[in-house]
């Protein structure tokens, strides 16, 4: 998590995401779509990960009566999401800290993107569930982050392609081979199967896959 405190890594944040995951815009697209099934014209969505600003950003863009409560750790990060959301961070509110820094709500939908998978299980479970009490009942999350099979060659063998997809899309070859070498001993990574689990054992109903990409899973769910 370093790096999201580094200026010079913050800086580049930006080009990373779109080089490394599948459809990184068009998951943001999808994302907001699923939002707005569900929520109000003038909804307020709560988004946990929002340091950079790039869903913030692509949301309010569309989606000109909603108000967003944005949470993340790193101030670096935050600062970003500010200069990324320029006059549109008048309907943002920014919040340092975890899910805990984030008010109480009731939220109209929320959304964690590409963040879950840093959380250790037993913090995501937490988290989750902290969600969950934030959004009015039937309010949609939608989340999504690295999530595929855990064990042994079919591990690596996911972690290969995610990196070869990185590097055809111009990622320095050595900076992936170092990265999924990282990310298979240090990340709390979890199984589709288990992630499900989690979001369900929150209090999320109607769990439902909408999104794949190599080592990247997405899904929408509901609150009870």
């Amino acid at each position: 998590m370093n790096l999201f405190s580094d200026p010079e890594a913050v800086a580049r944040y930006a080009d990373g995401p779109v080089r490394q995951v599948p459809g990184f815009h068009d998951l943001h697209r999808m994302a907001g779509i699923l939002l707005a099934e569900r929520m109000p014209y003038d909804g307020k969505v709560l988004v946990l990960g929002a340091g950079g600003g790039l869903e913030l950003k692509a949301f309010a863009e569309t989606q000109h009566g909603w108000r967003f409560c944005g949470v993340d750790p790193s101030a670096e990060m935050l600062g970003l999401a500010e200069r990324t959301l320029g006059p549109l961070a008048a309907r943002v509110d920014l919040h340092q800290g975890y899910i805990d820094s984030a008010p109480a709500g009731p939220f109209d939908g929320g959304v964690c993107l590409l963040t879950l998978h840093f959380i250790p299980e037993k913090e995501r479970r937490r988290t989750l569930a902290e969600m969950h009490r934030r959004l009015k009942p039937g309010a949609p999350l939608v989340v999504a982050h690295h999530s595929f099979p855990q064990h042994g060659a079919e591990k690596a063998k996911w972690l290969a392609r995610y990196a070869a997809f990185a590097v055809a899309a111009g990622m320095p070859a050595e900076n992936m081979e170092k990265g999924i070498s990282i990310m298979s001993e240090r990340l709390p990574l979890l199984s589709p199967e288990q992630d499900e689990a989690v979001l369900r054992d929150a209090g999320f109903t109607d769990v439902a896959l909408f999104y794949a990409g190599f080592t990247f899973r997405g899904w929408v769910a509901n609150r009870k």
